[in-house]
């Protein structure tokens, strides 16, 4: 009772319920946008231009950049770093929202003489597409809160078979940094309850060009000309 009244509560219920409303919110977000934007409307106190919207996206877009540079672990993206460089087959798997993450890294890492693999589960074949995975393999897996049940699924596959296993998600205790080889953190930036992309996909752009420069791969190699344009 004392501890919560110095934080100028009335009591311990009312703390526990600030708490349990924050936690409520990272943990079951609003369930589709058209729900967001009902509630981005009636929480404006006033009628919001669409340049004050698109500024407001692109702040909290800048401030998911700026902590992701904060935040880096160097030593952990240079784990990470070795992961790939080592690894004979990689797979990389990310649903929902993720997966436009996912497809932006395999093209990026396509430009690598390593064997890419995007887990798409076209038709619901996760387990299919997971199927040769093997020891020497890595499995880059991109997951958010409420994290994809599919992305784990082909985790526990990835584990099975003794694969090495590197996560970029939000937190160390998501579960699916449980037994991960290397963890990426980044918590992207936040506006009218959507989440940017913009930190994940710098991270996995600058996780392919510290790849590029291990690997020592030349700029004309990377930008081979193949008869199409990007």
């Amino acid at each position: 009772m004392r501890f919560s009244q110095r934080f100028g509560f009335s009591g311990f219920s009312e703390m526990q319920t600030l708490f349990r409303e924050a936690y409520t919110h990272k943990t079951t977000p609003v369930q589709n946008y058209q729900q967001r934007i009902r509630s981005m409307i009636v929480n404006k106190s006033q009628k919001a231009s669409a340049g004050d919207l698109a500024r407001e996206c692109v702040n909290a877009t800048l401030s998911g950049l700026e902590r992701l540079s904060a935040d880096l672990d160097d030593e952990e993206f240079e784990k990470a770093v070795d992961l790939v460089v080592n690894a004979d087959n990689i797979y990389v798997v990310g649903v929902r929202r993720s997966f436009a993450v996912a497809d932006y890294l395999v093209y990026n890492l396509q430009h690598t003489n390593k064997r890419i693999h995007l887990i798409s589960g076209l038709g619901g074949s996760y387990r299919e597409q997971m199927r040769s995975v093997r020891a020497n393999d890595l499995v880059i897996a991109i997951s958010f809160t409420p994290y994809g049940k599919e992305t784990q699924h082909c985790l526990r596959i990835a584990q099975h078979h003794q694969a090495k296993t590197l996560i970029i998600t939000d937190s160390n205790l998501s579960p699916l940094a449980k037994r991960a080889n290397s963890v990426l953190l980044v918590n992207e930036g936040s506006s009218f309850a959507f989440r940017s992309l913009s930190a994940t996909l710098c991270l996995c752009q600058a996780l392919f060009i510290a790849v590029a420069y291990r690997l020592e791969l030349k700029v004309d190699e990377i930008h081979e000309q193949v008869g199409f344009d990007d």
